[in-house]
């Protein structure tokens, strides 16, 4: 038996033919790439100007000022951020504590329990739209329903800001089930382990990682919002673990002491930035560390 010779000919009109598609689709590769990098280099540009500015303006107050140890202070005196910075960590701890156990529950019963029954679409969709809703749309819903005719409190804004991390928390939950295999739950069944077993012990099991960096990323969302604490929490300018009555917080503090024409208010406010900012890379880098691939 003879082999046929199936080379093709370099010279011929279809091996030109592919030639010439090979170069062009290297060369649109080529130039959609060139654009990738460039739409990539804008963002890092814009982002580095940030962190750069704000180390510069901010770092000094930092090492000059009381920040941790002092209150908020009157104009031109030596003052820091403490209440602020306690402040903000209670009312982002509480909104937290509401905002993620509803979103992991809501989230669970998405991808495990609702197999396309008509509770399951309506939830789906209320949630997308508490996921694009303005803050403070969200912020002037709590002041109607908890401030107006009671007074300013720590309690309206940690509610705020849960209503904020909830939906959050729900899409991420939801992701992430359903990225786990159904041959975990199949073996699961096929063992006779009841449902609410196969979805708390398997597939939230497997799950463990991405369900954490979706809590972690919800908190850093919630970390730096300024428009719903204006309605509920307001501010406070002194030392306050009361979150019955207003309550200092970072993002109120930058937000007034910005616009002041006080040297001290101003520099204050780029450090309460400052802060604010490596806060929420830093939960961030967290949420990366934690979801990275361990295979």
């Amino acid at each position: 038996m003879t082999t046929a010779n199936t080379a093709v000919d370099p010279n011929s009109f279809d091996a030109r033919m592919n030639k010439s598609l090979y170069s062009k689709r290297r060369l649109i590769n080529k130039i959609g790439l060139t654009f990738a990098l460039l739409a990539m280099a804008f963002g890092l540009v814009w982002l580095a100007w940030i962190l750069i500015d704000l180390l510069l303006n901010g770092f000094s107050t930092l090492v000059d000022m009381p920040v941790f140890t002092q209150d908020t202070p009157p104009p031109n005196t030596i003052g820091g951020l403490r209440n602020a910075i306690v402040g903000s960590a209670m009312l982002a701890g509480t909104g937290l504590l509401i905002g993620a156990p509803v979103g992991l529950m809501a989230g669970i019963y998405l991808a495990e329990f609702s197999h396309g029954s008509w509770l399951g679409k309506a939830t789906r969709f209320i949630n997308d739209i508490l996921l694009s809703a303005p803050s403070i749309v969200i912020g002037l819903f709590i002041y109607s329903l908890m401030v107006q005719g009671r007074g300013f409190s720590g309690w309206a804004g940690a509610c705020a800001l849960a209503l904020i991390i909830v939906p959050v928390v729900v899409r991420s939950t939801e992701t992430m089930l359903n990225l786990v295999p159904s041959q975990l739950r199949e073996a699961s069944y096929a063992l006779g382990t009841p449902k609410w077993k196969v979805a708390t012990a398997v597939t939230m099991k497997a799950a463990k990682a991405g369900l954490v960096t979706g809590v972690l990323l919800g908190f850093a969302r919630i970390t730096g919002e300024t428009a719903p604490l204006l309605f509920t929490a307001m501010n406070n300018q002194y030392f306050s673990l009361d979150m019955g009555s207003a309550m200092a917080n970072l993002p109120n503090t930058i937000y007034q002491f910005a616009a002041q024409p006080y040297e001290n208010y101003n520099q204050l406010a780029w450090a309460g930035a400052l802060l604010i900012t490596f806060s929420v890379l830093s939960l961030n880098i967290i949420a990366r560390f934690v979801s990275r691939d361990k295979s």
